[in-house]
């Protein structure tokens, strides 16, 4: 079976190169990629079986590789490759895609080729979601069903989260999904990095820049990366606000 090594260290795609070689019935692709659009490239040019995948990469990422190949008729099998706590063993285990923990051992490596298998959209979902353990990291990335297919947007680029009826819309830096998931839950989930401003709406903590009182007595809160949109502060939640502010 071939593979292909996609991971930005040359030092870790050596190696996993080298562990490959030991194993007989595989092969190590070459070129190998450093980042998520060299692999999407060259899984087109080069169809390999399985794609040892780095979770953690500039630009595009592992879990963002591998929602890309969700969407193909016949992809290829995933082995994620993670040296990150936040991304729980649980998770993968329960989504049944393939993983190696860094420093990756042969024995390890070896067990995980055996059980790779075709990411489906299903998986990628379940592992963008925590383990449900008491002590269940919450997830890195928010995995919403959009026409181009499943898309993962980092935690870190989300402004705001707002509440209509039955779905959620998600801000983010490059634009908007709705989530079919409840305020509460996300509330719940991401509370360290988000406050509640209003009945229906939860905001990134780290994105607050202004509170400003119009001239009717309504509460207006800027954030970072809405270009001058303002969000209405519910007057139930102003104090909290206010002395949120103080600490940032």
């Amino acid at each position: 079976m071939n593979v292909l090594i996609v991971d930005d260290e040359p030092l870790a795609r050596e190696r996993l190169s080298r562990l490959i070689g030991e194993l007989d019935g595989y092969r190590a692709l070459e070129p190998s990629a450093s980042n998520g659009e060299e692999a999407l490239t060259l899984i087109d040019s080069l169809k390999p079986d399985v794609v040892l995948l780095d979770i953690r990469m500039p630009g595009l990422d592992g879990l963002q590789v591998a929602a890309r190949l969700c969407e193909r008729e016949s992809p290829p099998a995933v082995i994620f490759c993670t040296a990150h706590d936040e991304f729980a063993v649980d998770a993968f285990q329960v989504s049944a895609v393939g993983y190696v923990v860094k420093p990756v051992r042969l024995e390890a490596l070896a067990d995980a080729l055996q059980k790779a298998q075709r990411p489906n959209r299903v998986q990628l979902a379940a592992l963008t979601r925590p383990s449900g353990g008491p002590n269940a990291e919450p997830r890195s990335h928010i995995s919403a069903r959009t026409r181009r297919g499943i898309e993962l947007i980092p935690l870190e680029q989300v402004v705001y989260f707002i509440a209509d009826h039955k779905y959620v819309t998600l801000r983010h830096e490059g634009g908007e999904v709705l989530l079919d998931e409840p305020l509460k839950a996300l509330e719940e989930e991401f509370g360290d990095r988000f406050v509640r401003i209003h009945r229906n709406a939860l905001v990134a903590r780290e994105r607050i820049e202004r509170l400003q009182r119009t001239p009717l007595g309504h509460f207006q809160l800027y954030l970072r990366g809405l270009d001058g949109e303002a969000l209405t502060v519910s007057r139930r939640h102003v104090a909290g606000v206010r002395k949120l502010m103080q600490v940032l």
